[in-house]
């Protein structure tokens, strides 16, 4: 498999982080977001939307990170991203539908360029995103259990591959954690797995120091 992203992008982090869980190998090929790359021919031919992550597989490929993981789970069910009650599992998927469906659509770099076109200046875009992502995240802390490491339970699951990437980007535009520290808590937790460690931006290949866009 190859896994087409971008070392910062939330999408691509999520299916890295799932690819590791699930100990599968891949291949990664990076693609320049911040000066169009998605906009090649190339690229365009994988995805005509031009947005990471893809993932090439020997069955054609694949875009949007939940159905990628969603068929990960399919293809390798073993160790599960959900879990083996119905009620649980739905739960999960609701809140990892929190951030993938409510707040990363509205803290993309493609809405960021389009802010910036009409004339918004930085602190506006701060503003935006800190409201946004604090808003979706409060919300997604009210929907978990009290104990556990994780999102749901003592195992990692979509709800932590989902939560991690965003609260990477909750601390690139400074917002405020301190209400979130069941959140805070369990970053910590996901933060010392070696599949998180290993998918961390950071660890990446093409990571380079920037300033947030």
């Amino acid at each position: 498999m190859v896994l087409h992203g971008y070392w910062r992008s939330s999408a691509s982090y999520r299916v890295r982080i799932a690819l590791a869980l699930k100990g599968l190998d891949y291949d990664a090929r990076s693609w320049d977001l911040r000066h169009g790359a998605q906009f090649g021919a190339d690229f365009m031919a994988l995805n005509p939307l031009s947005s990471v992550p893809v993932l090439q597989t020997d069955q054609g490929p694949l875009t949007q990170s939940m159905a990628i993981m969603e068929w990960l789970e399919t293809e390798v069910p073993d160790p599960t991203l959900l879990s083996a009650d119905p009620m649980t599992a739905a739960r999960i998927r609701a809140a990892a539908q929190i951030i993938a469906s409510d707040v990363h659509p509205l803290n993309n770099l493609s809405v960021l360029k389009r802010l910036r076109g009409m004339g918004h200046d930085e602190a506006d875009l701060r503003d935006w995103m800190q409201h946004w992502m604090g808003r979706g995240l409060a919300a997604f802390q009210t929907m978990l259990p009290d104990s556990g490491d994780f999102c749901f339970g003592d195992r990692p699951s979509l709800a932590d591959i989902c939560l991690i990437p965003q609260l990477y980007n909750a601390r690139r535009w400074a917002l405020d954690l301190a209400p979130l520290q069941r959140l805070v808590a369990i970053e910590t937790a996901c933060l010392a797995h070696p599949a998180f460690r290993a998918a961390h931006p950071d660890n990446q290949t093409d990571a380079f120091e920037e300033t947030p866009t």
